[in-house]
């Protein structure tokens, strides 16, 4: 039923992906499925914005998301997992989204968390994804904090 599954996880956050991952490794292990881990850096947008930052910063920030993305697979996908590691710069519900259409995902896993005032306002990632998104989305609803 699900051949591509997308896990965007914040590998800096336990609570980006505590409740979602362990449901992701269901399905892919029901449906023998391929797993896409996805984790996102935020584009600095304006480039006097980017002149604050050190020279390089930005190929650095994605060589140090490469290497703890690898990491993170290493300690909590099992080896029979098929998966694959996605480093995307830019707004997070938006690369989400377009790394869904990229890699045809047929299902993206996502965790949410308990709204604060400021997400019923602005709408957090995973309602974006919802509403914006083409592709089924489970949300995992997880209170769990690091």
């Amino acid at each position: 039923m699900y051949k591509h599954i997308l896990l965007p996880v914040d590998i800096t956050q336990k609570t980006s992906w505590h409740g979602s991952l362990p449901v992701a490794l269901k399905f892919c292990e029901v449906f023998d499925s391929y797993l896409h881990i996805l984790t996102v850096i935020p584009d600095f947008g304006m480039s006097i914005v980017g002149n604050f930052f050190p020279d390089n910063y930005e190929a650095r920030a994605l060589d140090e998301a490469k290497a703890k993305l690898s990491e993170f697979i290493k300690s909590n996908i099992p080896q029979d997992i098929k998966v694959q590691k996605i480093v995307a710069v830019g707004t997070v519900y938006q690369e989400i989204i377009n790394t869904a259409v990229h890699i045809e995902a047929d299902l993206i896993v996502m965790n949410s968390h308990r709204p604060e005032l400021k997400d019923y306002l602005l709408g957090p990632n995973t309602a974006r994804v919802v509403r914006h998104g083409k592709t089924s989305v489970h949300v995992v609803r997880d209170f769990e904090t690091d």
